[in-house]
């Protein structure tokens, strides 16, 4: 069977504090996002079902998960948390660009972390190929992850990634503008199944109890519905000015000259 998820939202990181923070790279939790951490870590009802943590190989989903899921690292001696690329964000900003595997390894290994960098090559931090800040790359390595991890044995699992990701992720672009380029507030969880139709490889429906927790009590949108919240949302990110990639926010920036 199928593993049961709970989808996070990395805690606030220093770019999440304005835009001029957007040219950092691979930017650590504020003070103030530790503190998220210490909240989800007492809010979570979860912690003793979960027998894995994955998350985003950059630094704020790491700490996140570290921190925030403490008490299943702590009931479980030899976990270690999976860092997987393909959960990393979807564009190619220096804040949503990670550091190198090297400094990674050195980081892990300095601060005796438990993390597990295997499945992290050499140039996962290149916004090229498959980790391209555009959308059919960014589907492509969304509906892998959902693969991967229905693959897993485990009963329960905590992924930890970021808000345009996951919407990538979870297929699921309902107020998906909320907030500054995602529908997740930080530290948000939610909690999916897979879809057993037929066929079917690598769906995730969002639990009604999950729905309800964050006020969604009346019919789930449709898939047409779906693919127009995902056109507004892409509008809205190029109104924010969080265009998927550089190319993209010069055009933006060149049209906003000319007017």
């Amino acid at each position: 069977m199928a593993p049961l998820i709970h989808c996070v939202r990395h805690a606030q990181g220093f770019h999440n504090l304005g835009h001029e923070n957007w040219q950092m790279i691979d930017p650590l939790l504020t003070p103030a996002g530790e503190k998220q951490c210490e909240k989800l870590r007492e809010d979570f009802p979860f912690h003793s079902s979960v027998e894995l943590i994955v998350a985003s190989p950059i630094r704020r989903t790491i700490y996140t998960a570290l921190h925030a899921f403490a008490p299943v690292f702590k009931k479980n001696p030899g976990l270690k948390l999976i860092a997987l690329p393909d959960l990393q964000e979807v564009s190619d900003l220096p804040c949503d660009s990670g550091s190198d595997l090297e400094s990674l390894e050195k980081e892990v290994l300095d601060n005796n972390l438990p993390v597990d960098l295997r499945l992290v090559s050499n140039r996962w931090h290149v916004k090229s190929g498959r980790y391209a800040p555009d959308g059919e790359a960014i589907r492509t390595r969304a509906r892998d992850a959902r693969r991967w991890l229905k693959a897993r044995p485990e009963k329960a699992v905590v992924v930890v990634a970021h808000g345009g990701l996951l919407h990538f992720l979870t297929e699921d672009w309902e107020d998906s503008s909320m907030y500054t380029g995602t529908g997740w507030a930080n530290m948000e969880y939610r909690t999916y199944r897979y879809t057993e139709e037929e066929g079917d490889d690598g769906t995730l429906m969002e639990m009604d109890t999950s729905r309800q927790r964050r006020g969604k009590f009346g019919s789930r949108p449709t898939p047409g519905q779906q693919k127009d919240f995902y056109r507004f949302c892409r509008e809205q990110w190029d109104r924010d000015g969080v265009q998927l990639s550089a190319g993209e926010r010069e055009k933006a920036a060149a049209a906003d000259r000319n007017e």
